[in-house]
């Protein structure tokens, strides 16, 4: 008896559940909600902290090499340019905690 084939590629990807791409739109951020306002959020890995940073929520330094999180408004009065310019790196504890 002949083997049976299951679906294609294509197939495959039509009954694949659809990708929100909103993300790759804010550089990978994802959006939290903090106290009634919305804040991307992007976690930054060790590999890729090269400066220190000090963290707004415990005013303690994120020294370089440490994993941490970037944050700023998603719905900044002045716009998404405004807001990309105000963002927080904060200690992913701290972040957390707010």
């Amino acid at each position: 008896m002949a083997k049976r084939r299951g679906p294609n590629k294509y197939q495959r990807a039509a009954l694949a559940p659809q990708v929100d791409v909103t993300r790759l739109a804010h550089g990978g951020a994802r959006t939290e909600s903090r106290a009634g306002t919305e804040w991307f959020v992007r976690d930054i890995p060790s590999q890729r902290a090269e400066k220190p940073y000090v963290c707004p929520s415990c005013r303690i330094e994120i020294p370089p090499g440490q994993s941490h999180v970037v944050a700023w408004r998603a719905d900044d009065f002045f716009g998404d340019e405004a807001a990309v310019r105000d963002r927080r790196h904060y200690h992913a504890h701290c972040w957390r905690l707010t």
